[in-house]
């Protein structure tokens, strides 16, 4: 199914800074109709939603994120009702979040960290998803006054991924090899959202699990991409638009995008960034 049967846009059920909720409409008329959708970076999955490829595969490095996605495909609506019992005042406050968060860190059960997961998200400061050099999540309480219950964004998930939809937790590197290898038995096409290149020496924030993404990795997802256009996938990356991006993507035809992105964690500090789309071509539609 074309991408462009997608009639009402869906919002993920995750807070996820630098998810592309936003972009959505602009990112899909950039990708190309195909078989199958190949997200080496998911995120909370907007693209994901807001389009119809006939399969998916949906990879991210943080494994809580995909166990969560797991879960949920799992135990459906239980999953739902399960987390719904933490969306209550008494665990709205600072000592029951804290509590809740060394709960979390300690656990080993993929059902508990999946449902704990989600209300971290949803009750930690900012959406933000952040892990110490020892893998433990060390958000701090966002101390909202109600916290929103994501149940018609979980039901529409649940619904997407109960078929035609495969989930992994490998390097971008791994999924875009396995990828150019799918593109001889289908069309395939590749969206990759990384972690952004900083826009300065200060703003390097570049980790969503316990790894972080450095420019030697951004220059290594844009060499994945030129190899797997060289064998007939599409790619679409996502990143700030800066001469460094800009000379990493020098292979792609490029697309700044109109609607800007606000950068800081104070609001009245926020500056817009603009962000810059690189579109890898199979090498027979370029020549063509």
């Amino acid at each position: 199914m074309p991408p462009d049967l997608i009639q009402r846009p869906w919002r993920p059920f995750l807070k996820w800074p630098g998810g592309k909720f936003r972009l959505a409409a602009q990112i899909r008329a950039l990708l190309p109709k195909g078989e199958r959708l190949i997200e080496p970076f998911v995120g909370a999955g907007a693209i994901f939603l807001n389009t119809q490829y006939s399969s998916y595969q949906l990879n991210d490095i943080n494994p809580d994120l995909i166990n969560l996605f797991k879960r949920l495909k799992q135990h459906q609506q239980d999953f739902i009702d399960y987390a719904k019992s933490f969306f209550k005042p008494q665990y709205n406050q600072a000592k029951a979040y804290y509590t809740l968060r060394h709960t979390f860190n300690r656990s080993q059960d993929p059902l508990e960290r999946a449902v704990l997961f989600l209300f971290l998200n949803r009750h930690g400061f900012n959406g933000l998803c952040r892990f110490n050099l020892h893998g433990e999540y060390n958000v701090p309480f966002g101390a909202y006054l109600k916290p929103y219950f994501p149940e018609a964004e979980l039901h529409y998930f649940m619904q997407r991924i109960q078929s035609k939809v495969t989930f992994s937790c490998q390097s971008f590197s791994q999924v875009m090899a396995n990828a150019t290898r799918q593109v001889s038995k289908r069309s395939v096409v590749i969206y990759c959202d990384p972690p952004y290149a900083p826009l300065s020496k200060t703003a390097n924030f570049t980790g969503y699990a316990a790894h972080k993404f450095t420019l030697a990795h951004q220059q290594e997802l844009a060499q994945a991409a030129e190899r797997a256009a060289k064998q007939g996938a599409t790619v679409l990356i996502s990143n700030h638009d800066l001469p460094f991006t800009r000379a990493l993507y020098h292979r792609a035809t490029l697309f700044p995008i109109a609607v800007n992105r606000l950068i800081s964690c104070q609001a009245h500090s926020r500056k817009p960034v603009r962000e810059l789309m690189a579109l890898f071509l199979p090498d027979s539609q370029r020549r063509a």
